[in-house]
């Protein structure tokens, strides 16, 4: 591969902005550091919302015992999979600046699977099951996407990227005020740090140069910590709801958590053994789809919107595999699926640190904190109104992302039909569920959610029903 184009700074070190070459320690650590917070309560969320479900069918106490190694799990694969896709092993891995991490958009199909399948470990199970079969057959489209590309051109990835983005802002906005389900949600105390934080961002970024202002979201997130650990000297941890029931306000540090964890501890394979059952996998396979496509849409924008190119075949291609393989190796692990992570995407687009050492960085911290769970416990403990400061930005700026490549190529009638289409009808189905509940469970669980399945599916069509119009040359 040709290198002359990296930039070099007086050291001979590569600069950030560059994906290939050495990058000094004091740099790639806190530009790495920055991509974990981002994304590590996103990485352990879905699980906590899964196995409470599945708990609730039966079996609390069995996931009781089994719920801190999945956690610890997910930190374990989500960097060793972010490695792969960094670097790649042969086919394996599309080499570009993408973290990986658990998928919150199995999260529908998946708890409409526990309800089928009764809950208790059993549904936890054939979820596993799934997911190993699903990785797969991911795989097998990643190996086959060349000629499928011509169905991902950029109005259609562009939507995708857009919706992704959408879909993430209103996460985005709860962590701002606190987190969904905060009995505090959104009071005063929890908006301020979090607009503190973005303030913070913004004048590090904007108002910087040099490491400050690549490493703000850290920096930002840093801020928010110290803050509230300050804030019991000055405003009461504690908070009385209406019904008189007393509660620890969402920006408390919990450092018992922290103090509770263990210094070490081994990675569990297999803490679920796997079952494979139809009644999941089928549901299952068709989000793996749509999975491919999200993944298509992730590598689109953070090349587009960080190295400012179109993503090539052969790094969609490696980072489809690697999406399905990573997802079948998680299963092992008792995790869910491992997908490229949208909140990193938004991170390269704002920041455009794009060099693969800091991003290697930060998967090996992902892999210390599966190793070490104090370490993990540290940074789970981080405040919602804090992570909501920083994503809101990052979140918005996958939005701006998806636009750059709606707008990458004339703007069409037909382009403007499939856009507008896909978002209105697609993303406006996926957001408002409840239209859907007249209509089969299999089309509910396709279709429900997050509004990116839809959306890309409507986009997908159009692309392929809709005419192509002629060059005005051959119309004359």
């Amino acid at each position: 591969m040709n290198k002359e184009h990296l930039k070099k700074d007086a050291s001979g070190y590569v600069t950030p902005y560059d994906f290939e070459g050495r990058l000094p320690l004091r740099q790639a650590i806190p530009l790495g550091l920055q991509h974990v917070l981002a994304m590590f309560v996103g990485n352990l969320t879905p699980i906590l919302i899964i196995t409470s479900a599945c708990a609730a069918g039966g079996d609390a106490e069995s996931f009781a015992q089994i719920q801190v190694a999945l956690l610890q799990n997910a930190m374990l694969v989500a960097g060793i999979v972010t490695l792969v896709q960094l670097y790649s092993v042969g086919p394996i891995g599309g080499q570009v600046p993408i973290i990986m991490g658990t998928s919150s958009g199995f999260i529908g199909v998946f708890q409409s699977v526990n309800t089928i399948m009764g809950g208790g470990v059993v549904s936890y199970a054939a979820m596993m099951g799934a997911s190993i079969v699903g990785g797969l057959f991911e795989t097998v489209l990643g190996a086959f996407l060349k000629p499928l590309r011509r169905f991902f051109p950029a109005v259609v990835t562009g939507t995708v990227v857009l919706s992704i983005g959408l879909s993430l802002i209103s996460v985005g906005v709860a962590s701002f005020g606190g987190g969904s389900g905060a009995a505090d949600y959104g009071s005063l105390e929890n908006l301020m740090i979090a607009l503190v934080v973005m303030i913070i961002i913004l004048a590090l970024k904007h108002g910087t140069k040099g490491l400050a202002s690549s490493s703000c979201i850290l920096i930002g997130i840093v801020c928010g910590y110290i803050i509230c650990g300050v804030l019991p000297f000055f405003l009461s941890p504690t908070g009385v709801t209406a019904e008189g029931v007393e509660y620890t306000k969402a920006w408390v540090l919990n450092w018992s958590k922290v103090a509770e964890a263990s210094w070490f501890a081994v990675p569990q394979l297999l803490p679920v053994k796997p079952i494979f059952d139809l009644r999941a996998i089928l549901p299952v396979g068709v989000m793996f789809i749509v999975t491919a496509v999200e993944t298509v849409g992730d590598i689109s924008g953070v090349t587009e919107g960080g190295m400012d190119r179109e993503a090539t075949d052969k790094e969609l291609s490696g980072g489809i595999i690697c999406d399905g393989l990573g997802s079948s190796f998680a299963a092992l692990f008792g995790v869910l699926p491992n997908t490229s992570f949208s909140q990193n995407v938004g991170l390269v687009t704002m920041t455009k640190i794009v060099n693969r050492v800091a991003l290697a960085c930060g998967a090996v911290f992902l892999v210390l904190c599966g190793l070490l769970p104090k370490l993990a416990a540290i940074v789970s403990i981080m405040p919602q109104s804090v992570l909501g400061g920083a994503a809101v930005i990052m979140f918005s700026s996958i939005v701006m992302s998806g636009i750059q490549l709606i707008t990458s190529e004339k703007l069409t009638p037909r382009s403007m039909t499939i856009v507008s289409v896909a978002l209105g009808l697609g993303y406006g189905l996926g957001s408002n569920t409840a239209v859907l509940n007249g209509l089969p469970q299999l089309v509910q669980l396709i279709f429900g959610g997050s509004g990116i399945v839809p959306a890309a599916l409507v986009a997908i069509l159009l692309n392929v029903l809709l005419p192509k119009e002629q060059p005005e040359a051959a119309k004359n």
